[in-house]
């Protein structure tokens, strides 16, 4: 009777252990299948100066860019369609395809963007409030590879929000002309829309796959755009030409829109101080 009895318990002991482990593996299964993944970061986003004005997304126009880079490899239409897309994503901005840029452009006989008549004329063709022109300065895809861009902003005078939009025209081919435009007056004098003979903001970036400064830039924007846990993680970038463009090209709109920005403070306190002078003559 003992030896049955030892016979029994061991063999309740070994099914206890068995079922502890087996107890074990399908909480270890269950965990692994219900284990979260990483965590999402939101990627850095560019804000239009304009917002809180209350009239809407402004409409920008992005004029084909020029190559001035010194070398055929650039695709300039495919990164003209990058800053188009990099447009879209600011908050507050809205862009025109450049496909209807370049169907205005010959329907008005440009073929690029040589003053500022030419940006007004094809603004108020599209009815778009500003036009961005630019120059590829610089391009090498290979990496670590380089980018470099010129971008100037022309837009009316005024907040350059949806309030200064240009009256589209009636049709394309029959639009105004660049003579059009210089003999539309208002009444007080200035010229249709507020066009100058300058840009509102101009900036020059210049991006080496090389320079760490430019590596720092990269590797912010790339969080929230890459896998965390990828192969090349933010260096994807680096690999990757169509993709560096990407980043060049929102780091130089950023730096574009920081310039409106700037722009738009100094006209609010020249005209705050303008009406604290109007008001101290009154007195």
């Amino acid at each position: 009777m003992t030896r049955a009895r030892t016979v029994r318990t061991g063999w309740l002991k070994a099914g206890l252990r068995g079922a502890a482990a087996l107890v074990g593996v399908v909480g270890a299964l269950l965990s692994g299948g219900c284990q979260r993944g990483p965590e999402l970061t939101p990627p850095s986003v560019l804000v239009s100066p304009y917002q809180g004005a209350g009239v809407g997304d402004a409409l920008w126009a992005v004029a084909p860019l020029r190559n001035e880079s010194g070398t055929s490899a650039v695709d300039v239409l495919g990164m003209t369609d990058v800053l188009v897309a990099k447009v879209q994503e600011t908050r507050g901005l809205a862009a025109v395809s450049t496909n209807r840029v370049i169907g205005a452009m010959r329907g008005l006989g440009m073929s690029q963007i040589r003053t500022p008549r030419d940006a007004a004329t094809l603004a108020r063709a599209l009815g778009v409030d500003a036009v961005i022109v630019g120059t590829i300065t610089a391009y090498d895809p290979y990496d670590p590879p380089t980018v470099g861009l010129t971008l100037g902003v022309y837009g009316a005078s005024g907040d350059g929000g949806a309030g200064d939009r240009a009256e589209p025209a009636r049709s394309i081919a029959g639009s105004t002309t660049e003579g059009d435009v210089e003999v539309r007056m208002r009444r007080d004098g200035t010229r249709w829309g507020g066009w100058g003979e300058r840009p509102r903001a101009v900036v020059s970036e210049h991006f080496d796959g090389r320079n760490h400064e430019v590596l720092m830039h990269l590797k912010r924007y790339a969080a929230g755009r890459v896998e965390a846990q990828s192969a090349l993680d933010w260096r994807g970038y680096l690999a990757n030409s169509q993709r560096f463009a990407e980043f060049a090209a929102h780091e130089t709109l950023g730096r574009l829109l920081d310039e409106e920005r700037l722009r738009l403070a100094r006209q609010s306190t020249n005209r705050a101080q303008q009406a604290v002078s109007a008001e101290g003559m009154r007195r």
